[in-house]
């Protein structure tokens, strides 16, 4: 990446970076080159870019099945993310695992799950060793508004705020599971409150203002890693494309075009580039064009895996 000194372009490089990357991937996806489902967060991008910027390359991250952003925004190999969802053997997972298992050990990036929720209990675990192993490093956790819905998140909420554990909770709210509104679903839009009975920090952020995430959440991570314990933000916001796939899906019935146009004019990615000097935003968009060229090239000419590998990692038969 270029010299990017300032905090609004270092994010825009990590926004642009995740953006560009979807928005290749949903061109490429109706062919039959990409062999996974994926789960893309265009239009959500800005909030892994601001918190995991905080983060060093010893602290940890886990993530959604729509982890993308989360994987890049922590570092995650850029080749390694377009040959898995290629299926090829040079993917971050071998090619065995696609979209939804993104996972980087080298960049502390825990394994993404498909299965809504799981991931929270598993940092938690990793926060635990942490304090066990008396490490100022922290895990940061990442969620959608469906996922608090599971047991697993009180009970991780529970034990990190009993135990005092070194993890932040990030909600990605687009008030969505799958394709069920939020309003379909909760008696009442009060989850940061609930967390908060937790008597842990918590707070709520209704607009993308990823400046106020940004230094929100570079004072509770500093906070954390001098042993404040565990705390939690729900950011509220839109995921522009269907749940699964490339496509817009606002004739669906679920949700309205008129929200996707308000969220549309809030666009983090435009408008953090519009606010840096030309000079600076061209570096870093021939940049980010490169880099993405080049992973769908590696992928393309990657191997897929062998057939010698069916039995690797297989523990039963």
């Amino acid at each position: 990446m270029p010299d990017v000194p300032t905090t609004e372009s270092r994010l825009y490089a990590s926004i642009a970076l995740i953006r560009r990357i979807e928005e290749v991937i949903a061109a490429i996806y109706p062919t039959d080159k990409i062999k996974s489902p994926v789960h893309l967060a265009i239009g959500q991008e800005y909030i892994s870019a601001a918190v995991i910027d905080h983060l060093r390359p010893s602290d940890y991250v886990a993530g959604t099945y729509r982890g993308h952003g989360v994987y890049l925004a922590k570092g995650g190999d850029v080749n390694a993310l377009m040959a898995e969802l290629y299926g090829k053997a040079t993917g971050c997972a071998k090619g065995r695992a696609g979209s939804m298992h993104l996972v980087e050990t080298s960049k502390n990036v825990i394994g993404m799950s498909a299965v809504v929720g799981t991931g929270i209990p598993v940092a938690v675990g990793h926060a635990l060793a942490l304090k066990q192993q008396q490490r100022s490093d922290v895990v940061v956790v990442f969620m959608g508004d469906g996922a608090t819905e599971e047991g697993c998140f009180s009970e991780s909420i529970n034990f990190a705020a009993l135990h005092n554990l070194p993890i932040l909770f990030v909600c990605e709210n687009n008030r969505l599971a799958i394709h069920e509104p939020l309003e379909k679903r909760w008696a009442a839009d009060t989850l940061t409150e609930r967390v908060a009975t937790y008597g842990i920090p918590s707070r709520r952020f209704t607009t993308p203002d990823v400046m106020a995430i940004h230094q929100h959440t570079g004072a509770l991570i500093s906070a954390i890693r001098d042993g404040a314990g565990p705390a939690f933000i729900e950011c509220q916001t839109h995921r522009w494309v269907e749940h699964v796939g490339p496509n817009e899906d606002y004739d669906q019935g679920y949700r309205s075009a008129d929200e996707g146009r308000r969220w549309r004019e809030q666009d983090v990615y435009l408008q953090l580039g519009a606010g840096l000097p030309a000079s600076v935003k061209a570096d870093i968009d021939q940049h980010v064009e490169q880099v993405v060229a080049a992973a769908v090239a590696f992928a393309e000419q990657s191997p897929f895996p062998g057939a010698q590998e069916l039995y690797d990692y297989v523990y039963a038969e």
